[in-house]
Order: C-alpha cells, then sequence, then structure tokens
C-alpha cells in the first residue's frame, strides 16, 4: 500500500485531493486533503519515521504556542508513518493577495514561539548560534560555487557574495527554521496556523524572522513584510536583512542543486538568482 491508497482508505469512500507532488523526491512526505462528513482533514504520511517523530515532538512540546497544527490521530499503517490534522485552512499567505493583517498574525506566531522554554523543547547545550551561522554560511557559499553553473548563477555574483559578512545572530530560541509564506495556512475566518514542524530546534531569532520577512515580502509585497516585522515587534536594519537573505537565498539554490541532481537554470524559481544579487549588493552597502 503507498501513501495515496492509504489516504483512500482513511476517506472511506469521500473526496480525497493530493496536496503535494504525485512524485516527490525520495524520502518526501505525502500530503491529502480528505473530505468528510462535518468537514474536512489534513492526511500526512511521512517520508520516514524521523520526520514523524521530530514534528510530534515538536508539537508535543510546544502546547501553549498559538498557531500550531492540532494533531488528531497519528499511527503507523504497512511500514507508512502518517499523521491526521485538523484542516488548518485551504489559503496560505503565499497564495493570498497582499494582506497586512494576515502577515502581522504571523509575526505574532513566531515572537510567541520564540518566547516558548527551551528547555521543553531541547536539551541542546547550544543549538544553531553565532559561530555555527558564520561557519555554515561560508560552507553553503563554497557548495553553490560547486554547483552555480548549472543553476545558472553567474561567477561573479558567488564571489560577491563570499564578502558578506555573517548576519547578525543572537542568543538560540526555540524555533521553526523554515516558516516560509506558505508555510502559514490561512482559513476563511483569517485563522493563521504555522505548519511543517520537522525540523524545529534552537536557532537565533533572527533566523525564523529574516526568512518569514524575506518569504512574505518576495510573495505577496513590502507591505506584507513590514507586517510580519510589526506582528513581532523587531524591525532589521536594512544590510542586516540582506545579509541574513544571501545565506537564506544561497541555501536554497543549494538545496535545489543537491535535492535535484538534474537541476538546471529552468529549474530555479524566477526570482531567486535576481534576489540574491540583490540581497549582495545591499548586504555590502552598494
Amino acid at each position: 500500500m503507498d501513501a495515496k491508497a492509504l489516504a483512500e482508505k482513511f476517506a472511506a469512500g469521500t473526496s480525497v485531493q493530493q496536496l503535494t507532488s504525485p512524485t516527490p523526491l525520495q524520502g518526501a512526505n505525502h500530503v491529502f486533503r480528505i473530505w468528510r462528513e462535518h468537514g474536512t482533514v489534513i492526511f500526512k504520511a511521512y517520508g520516514t519515521d524521523s520526520r514523524l517523530r521530530r514534528e510530534m515532538h515538536a508539537l508535543d512540546a510546544l502546547p501553549d504556542v498559538p498557531g500550531m497544527p492540532v494533531v488528531m490521530e497519528r499511527g503507523v499503517d504497512e511500514a507508512i508513518h502518517w499523521a491526521m490534522f485538523e484542516d488548518g485552512g485551504k489559503w496560505n499567505i503565499q497564495s493570498l493577495p497582499e494582506n497586512p493583517g494576515i502577515a502581522e498574525k504571523s509575526g505574532e506566531i513566531l515572537a510567541q514561539l520564540h518566547r516558548a522554554e527551551p528547555a521543553a523543547f531541547s536539551n541542546l547545550a547550544r543549538g544553531i548560534d553565532q559561530e555555527w551561522i558564520a561557519v555554515d554560511l561560508r560552507s553553503t557559499l563554497r557548495r553553490l560555487e560547486r554547483y552555480r553553473g548549472r543553476l545558472g548563477v553567474p561567477a561573479e555574483l558567488v564571489s560577491a557574495a563570499q564578502a558578506v559578512p555573517a548576519p547578525y545572530a543572537g542568543n538560540p530560541v526555540v524555533s521553526h527554521t523554515n516558516p516560509v509564506a506558505k508555510k502559514f495556512v490561512v482559513d476563511d475566518a483569517g485563522a493563521v496556523t504555522l505548519i511543517t514542524w520537522e525540523w524545529a530546534t534552537l536557532a537565533p531569532p533572527e533566523w525564523d524572522l529574516s526568512r518569514t520577512t524575506w518569504s512574505v515580502g518576495l510573495h505577496t509585497g513590502p507591505l506584507a513584510a513590514s507586517a510580519v516585522m510589526a506582528g513581532y515587534g523587531r524591525t532589521f536594519e536594512p544590510s542586516q536583512l540582506d545579509r541574513w537573505i544571501v545565506y537564506h537565498a544561497a541555501q536554497a539554490l543549494v538545496h535545489l542543486a543537491e535535492r535535484q541532481l538534474s537541476a538546471k537554470p529552468a529549474d530555479v524559481p524566477a526570482n531567486l538568482v535576481p534576489e540574491f544579487n540583490r540581497a549582495v549588493l545591499g548586504a555590502i552597502g552598494e
């Protein structure tokens, strides 16, 4: 039995909508919306059991953070590890027109998350800190240098990025680590839920805030990006935000190259390389 067949089994004759690619990369999750008599639910089949364990640990450890997904059931069927969630909504910030009110709610969720007690979430002694960020930025840019040709990234752009200082990173807090615009799902009443907690860890608060601000601004507009920071209660000095964007953009490019070995320039999102270039110039003050 594969993930789709299992979703159809749980649907028991009602409609099933696949929300992820029918042919995702090996080890990726499969997510479906299932219609039931009193509404819809989200069925998630995990690519590995460790993905389920990590996500359930985060959700169990953070019950008081607003905007968390609500787990209805979890289990294992024929070696497929799965969870059933309440449906947080059919929309997300990326798919909606620019809406500062919704964007502000995303900032509020991050602020509450970053105030959560770290000891209840992780026994890490340090987590991702300033030293880790500085080292990983350089490592990421070295890897990007290897892949730049097949991604269509100019050599001079990678060279310029290597001169960008590491962004400022505060003391690690409980963090989502990938709170991009499409991860904030929205229901018809405007309630916001932050999904996909498999990679939550202790990281600088600037990591989450910069990633959300950048993603929301890139996909919806500058007013929404400003609203994220207003909801969080903090703003970035422009060059510092651009340093984080250099890091996030480089990570996205490397991730694409390493997960999709046949990746070519046409596979790179149209705005990613231009935005990487813009952030490099902003980070070094040009």
